[in-house]
């Protein structure tokens, strides 16, 4: 395995791959950044839990984006659940993300509480856009399983005809909270951006890799204290070459200004401005992601 001087712990991706397996693969662990979106909104336990898992996997397939300015989003919408909507998105190294929920919503359920629980028969929207083309690609499967991460793998295996395998861990503390994850995907044609007719989730090389990605324990991936280097390491030292590469830094990306708000309004009608506007001619405009009031003068 190559060897870098910086050891990565916290808010930044890992890039990884294994030749020889036709393999790539990204490793995250949230902090600080974590506690920042969070605190954003006062979440039940189970949706604390939930929005950490969705952000963290917001981060891995974001983290598979090759051009700057390129943007995933992940979207789920419920039916009867504690969670009402779900966004996440991540651009340059950009995260942001936020719950719609219920303010009464019931804090009993616990941090386990299952898919139907949180989302009834809701359904995950997974889009990637390609900023060089401004061109969309949007995935949509069912929330059924028995995590997030569950039904990614299976946008990844129906629409990509990509095997892919997660892990993620969350560890809440009564201080601080911490997200992470790992994502491994077999490219059966040693190339990315080739067709993919032949990948197979029986496929030797990626057997193997799966199996030591399964070995990986909740208590590794949640180690603040454990680079993502070193758990790389243990997961894969027995391979010829591991080729492992720093990511992106991620940071809070909530893209609320004045300004952007007001290039927004200027594309409707000063008819419909009007209708927006308070009994002091102010718009105000509430940001979901950053839960902060604007003030805009039309």
């Amino acid at each position: 395995m190559s060897t870098t001087l910086s050891q990565t712990f916290t808010d930044q991706l890992l890039s990884f791959t294994i030749p020889e397996r036709d393999c790539r693969g990204r490793v995250v662990r949230l902090g600080p950044v974590l506690e920042e979106i969070l605190g954003a909104h006062d979440y039940p336990t189970a949706l604390t839990h939930c929005l950490s898992e969705a952000l963290v996997l917001t981060v891995l397939m974001g983290g598979l984006l090759k051009e700057e300015g390129d943007q995933l989003t992940l979207q789920a919408q419920s039916e009867g659940g504690l969670a009402n909507l779900l966004v996440c998105d991540y651009r340059n190294g950009e995260l942001r993300g936020y719950v719609e929920h219920d303010a009464e919503s019931d804090n009993a359920h616990g941090a386990s509480a299952s898919l139907a629980t949180l989302f009834g028969k809701g359904h995950l929207a997974i889009t990637f856009d390609i900023a060089s083309t401004g061109k969309r690609y949007q995935g949509i499967v069912p929330l059924e399983g028995e995590s997030l991460s569950a039904a990614v793998e299976s946008y990844f295996a129906q629409s990509e005809q990509v095997p892919t395998r997660i892990r993620t861990a969350i560890r809440a503390g009564p201080d601080a909270v911490l997200a992470s994850g790992l994502l491994v995907q077999h490219l059966p044609d040693g190339e990315e951006g080739r067709e993919r007719l032949h990948a197979q989730l029986d496929h030797p090389e990626w057997e193997h890799v799966s199996i030591m990605a399964d070995s990986l324990r909740h208590e590794e991936l949640a180690d603040r204290n454990l680079s993502l280097e070193d758990l790389v390491w243990r997961l894969y030292h027995e391979e010829r070459e591991v080729r492992v590469s720093p990511g992106a830094k991620i940071g809070k990306g909530c893209r609320c200004t004045v300004e952007h708000f007001e290039e927004v309004l200027a594309r409707f009608p000063k008819a419909d401005r009007r209708d927006m506007e308070n009994g002091d001619g102010i718009i105000v405009v509430d940001c979901a992601f950053c839960s902060k009031q604007f003030e805009i003068q039309d």
